[in-house]
């Protein structure tokens, strides 16, 4: 598998591991028994699962920046997920594969440039 191939597949797969997180998150949380409330669905829609949407559309477009803006995005509270005991600290670990995957898309532009 050449590296172009596995920079998308990692911010492919780090896009949908996040808005399947989400989904788990929103509607089926194994942790509580009660309805996610209003404030909290949305709040995490807008910082997990709308960047998790530009990652995927970075990785495909092939757009480095767009990873970047989509790891920035999610990071603080990834960040916080991060320290749960659940399988919400995966979150942290999607978005740190966003900046790998921003990362090595630089570093294969700048190969193809030479």
């Amino acid at each position: 598998m050449n590296s172009n191939k596995l920079t998308k597949l990692i911010g492919l797969f780090a896009s949908i591991g996040s808005m399947i997180l989400w989904i788990i998150f929103a509607l089926f949380n194994p942790y509580t028994h009660e309805r996610v409330e209003n404030d909290v669905l949305f709040i995490t829609l807008l910082t997990l699962f709308i960047p998790a949407c530009v990652a995927l559309l970075a990785s495909v477009i092939k757009r480095h920046s767009l990873l970047f803006i989509a790891f920035i995005w999610s990071l603080p509270i990834s960040l916080y997920t991060a320290m749960t005991p659940s399988i919400f600290k995966m979150f942290g670990i999607t978005s740190v594969m966003y900046l790998i995957s921003g990362i090595l898309m630089i570093g294969k532009s700048r190969r193809t440039q030479r």
